[in-house]
C-alpha cells in the first residue's frame, strides 16, 4: 500500500513537472505567425505520454490548454479548443503508438505519425473553427491552407517531434537515475543507431527552421509576455 502511494506521488510529481515546463514554454519560446502561435509545450505533453501513456497525455493537454486560455492566450474559447485539439492529436497519437512498440523504430514511427495526424486534425479544425473567431468565411480560410496553414502546422509538428525525440531518452534516464521511474524494459538504447538518429533529428530541426523562415517569409515575431 505504501509503495503504491509512493509511486502515485512520484507520478503526480513528474506530471506536475511536465505541466510546469510546458507552461514555461508559453512564456520563453512563443512566436506569432500572423494570427497563429508557435510554441513547444507539446514536447513536454508528449514526453509525459511516452512515460505514462496516452491518458496522461490527453489530461496534460487539457490542463495546458486551460492554463493558456486563462493567462496568455488572445484567441479566447475557440482558440483553447484549437490548442487542445492540436496538442491532444500530437501527444496522444505518439504515446499510443509508442505504448505498444517501445523501441527506437517505435519512437520514430510514433512521432512521424503524430506529425501527419496533427496536421490533418488542424486543417479540419482551421476550416471549422478559424472562421468563427477570426470573423471570416470558410472560403477565405481555405485559401490560406497552402500558403500559411499547411506549412505552419506541418513545420510546427515536425519541430515538436524532433525536440521530443532528442529529449526523451535523456529526460527518462535522468528520472530513472533519481529512482523516480522504474528501470526500463525498452529496447530504445543509447547506441550508435540512436546517436545517428539524434544527428538526423538535428539536421531536420535546422532544415525545419530554415523552411519556417523561407515559406512563411519571415513573417513571425517573438511574443513578449508582460
Amino acid at each position: 500500500m505504501s509503495n503504491t502511494r509512493n509511486n502515485n506521488l512520484k507520478k503526480l510529481s513528474v506530471l506536475g513537472l511536465f505541466i510546469a515546463l510546458g507552461y514555461i514554454c508559453l512564456f520563453v519560446f512563443r512566436f506569432r505567425v500572423q494570427f497563429l502561435t508557435l510554441d513547444f509545450k507539446d514536447v513536454f505533453i508528449t514526453l509525459a505520454g511516452f512515460i505514462y501513456g496516452p491518458v496522461a497525455a490527453v489530461t496534460i493537454a487539457f490542463i495546458e490548454s486551460i492554463l493558456e486560455f486563462i493567462t496568455v492566450s488572445s484567441t479566447g474559447f475557440w482558440g483553447a479548443i484549437m490548442n487542445f485539439a492540436g496538442s491532444a492529436a500530437f501527444a496522444v497519437t505518439a504515446s499510443l503508438i509508442y505504448k505498444y512498440n517501445k523501441s527506437f523504430k517505435g519512437a520514430i514511427v510514433a512521432l512521424i505519425s503524430s506529425v501527419f495526424s496533427t496536421t490533418a486534425v488542424m486543417m479540419l479544425a482551421n476550416l471549422l473553427i478559424t472562421p468563427i473567431y477570426t470573423n471570416t468565411d470558410v472560403k477565405t480560410v481555405a485559401g490560406m491552407i497552402l500558403p500559411l496553414l499547411l506549412p505552419f502546422n506541418l513545420i510546427k509538428s515536425i519541430l515538436n517531434a524532433v525536440f521530443t525525440f532528442i529529449l526523451y531518452k535523456p529526460v527518462s534516464q535522468a528520472l530513472r537515475s533519481m529512482n523516480i521511474l522504474p528501470k526500463s524494459e525498452s529496447k530504445f538504447a543509447l547506441n550508435k543507431r540512436t546517436v545517428c538518429g539524434i544527428i538526423a533529428a538535428c539536421i531536420i530541426l535546422i532544415v525545419s527552421i530554415a523552411l519556417t523562415i523561407v515559406l512563411l517569409g519571415g513573417d513571425f515575431e517573438f511574443v513578449k509576455q508582460s
